[in-house]
Order: structure tokens, then sequence, then C-alpha cells
């Protein structure tokens, strides 16, 4: 059975390959579709990328260690019927050693045009499931009113002594994907 975590809470994932699900509902009232990026940025000890290539996103669906691969761009919230827009799947066992933690997030493509922001995003989430069985471990349901913020940092897989955990963020920010690449670069 699938845990729900709340903001800040923290499981133990026990996995070798593991499957990070975003999923939304997008707001037609806008005018324009919502065109929401799922990344994941590897970090190392310093919080920052070791080299660009670490960046996986819609540009770059590999990482340089064959560790994390995204499924590419659902341009808009639409590829699921109340499943995951966008996964990034994650081989544990191929991270780089450098690499002490990888964040989840989620930011909106031309928000600032669109006039867009996570205030009109529906249902968002962020689930995290066995790769090799599709079983779901885990889901963090974002709740919270983002009224400004055009980027969430949702969730983070870590390492603690040596094994991985992961922990349900929800940090929004403004400024979309280049506040967060000006962060961890």
């Amino acid at each position: 059975m699938a845990i729900n975590l709340q903001k800040g809470q923290r499981i133990d994932i026990g996995l070798h390959k593991v499957g990070v699900g975003l999923g939304w509902d997008p707001n037609m009232s806008t005018g324009f579709d919502f065109d929401l990026d799922a990344s994941a940025f590897m970090l190392n000890a310093n919080k920052k990328l070791p080299e660009e290539e670490f960046f996986v996103f819609y540009n770059n669906q590999k990482s340089p260690d064959g560790a994390v691969e995204s499924s590419g761009d659902d341009t808009s919230g639409g590829n699921s019927d109340g499943g995951d827009d966008e996964t990034l799947t994650i081989d544990l066992d191929r991270v780089d050693p450098r690499i002490e933690e990888i964040l989840f997030t989620v930011t909106i493509h031309e928000a600032e045009q669109r006039r867009q922001n996570f205030g009109q995003v529906h249902n968002s989430y962020i689930r995290v499931y066995n790769a090799e069985t599709n079983e779901e471990i885990a889901k963090y349901d974002l709740d919270e009113d983002f009224s400004i913020e055009t980027a969430i940092e949702f969730g983070r897989l870590y390492k603690r002594n040596g094994a991985w955990r992961f922990e349900a963020l929800g940090n929004g920010f403004k400024g979309g994907l280049q506040f967060l690449v000006d962060k961890y670069v």
C-alpha cells in the first residue's frame, strides 16, 4: 500500500530502479495550454551539478552515467487521463558516485508570456514507484496555493548513510526553469 506523504515527510526507498511520475491537470481558462516540464537536477555534496549534463530535462533526456532518464516533454498536460504526464526513471545502482541528491522539479514553460502560475494548475502530484513492478511506493499531492510561483521543487532522492531516501518538498519559486538552473549550476 502506497504512503500518502505530507510536505517534509521522508521515507526509505529500498529499491534499485525507481520511477518518479509527475502529473497535473491543465487549467483551460488562460487561453493557452499549460506546458509543464519535469526535470531532475543531480547534485553533489555542495548542492551543485558536477557537470551540466547532470541536469536531465526535455533537451537532455539522459544523464551521462545513464542513471536518470526522462520520458520526454508533454507540452499540454494531456498525455494521460488521471495518470502521470511526465516520468523520470532512475537506476540507483548507476548513479555517479559524486551525486548525493536527485532533485525533481516542475516548471511552467513560457509562464510569464502566457501569464500562468502554479495556482492555475490542478491535481498536481509526484509519486515514487518501483520501476520494475510499477507498484506505487509513495505519493505527494501538491495542494499549496502557489499564486505567483512558476517553478516547484516537488521532491528529492538523497543518500543518507549509503541508502537512498525520498523527501516530499513542495518548495515554490518565481522565475521558472532559469531560476532553478542558476541556483544549481
